[in-house]
């Protein structure tokens, strides 16, 4: 069986730097296990980098959230000290969902693809919902208790979200 986990925006600035939470503090540990579960079985894992340049305000997205965040070289864009150490693709992405993601596993045959990471409610639904049109045989699921939203309601409401457009939550 061909898996793969998609570990979405573990970065310092959305856990405990400019967009940070408690609820995103709260599942690192989560993530942490279930990137070893999936390593431990030779499973492919990928991450994604939320990565902006120095004229973040500058652009639409920077317009609309005024935080500087992820900028591409600081501490904030690095991926938190707890996973930095495992190995997996890494793709950088201007904005809430990766096409180039999507496009690079559209004919890699996987039985399932699965989804973690941050924040839920934004780039997590963004990447579930590209893959599932990329894919749109391939089970997708994602594991809400290794997901924080902007919100504890945000989450929710996006978890809902992806069960009526057939991404399996668990």
């Amino acid at each position: 069986m061909k898996r793969l986990l998609i570990v979405v925006d573990m970065q310092n600035d959305f856990i405990d730097g400019s967009l940070g939470t408690k609820e995103a503090l709260a599942i690192i540990p989560n993530v942490k296990k279930k990137i070893e579960e999936y390593e431990a079985k030779g499973y492919d894992i990928f991450f994604t980098l939320d990565t902006h340049e120095e004229n973040y305000l500058e652009t639409q997205e920077g317009k609309n959230l005024p935080v500087v965040h992820c900028i591409r070289g600081t501490d904030g864009w690095e991926l938190t000290g707890a996973l930095k150490k495992f190995k997996g693709k890494r793709f950088e992405k201007t904005t809430f969902g990766s096409a180039d993601l999507a496009e690079y596993i559209k004919d890699k045959e996987y039985d399932s693809i699965e989804l973690i990471g941050l924040c839920t409610d934004i780039c997590v639904i963004s990447n579930a919902l590209l893959i599932k049109a990329f894919l749109p045989e391939t089970p997708v699921r994602v594991d809400g208790s290794c997901c924080a939203g902007v919100t504890p309601e945000s989450h929710e409401n996006a978890l809902k979200a992806m069960k009526v457009c057939q991404i399996e939550v668990i």
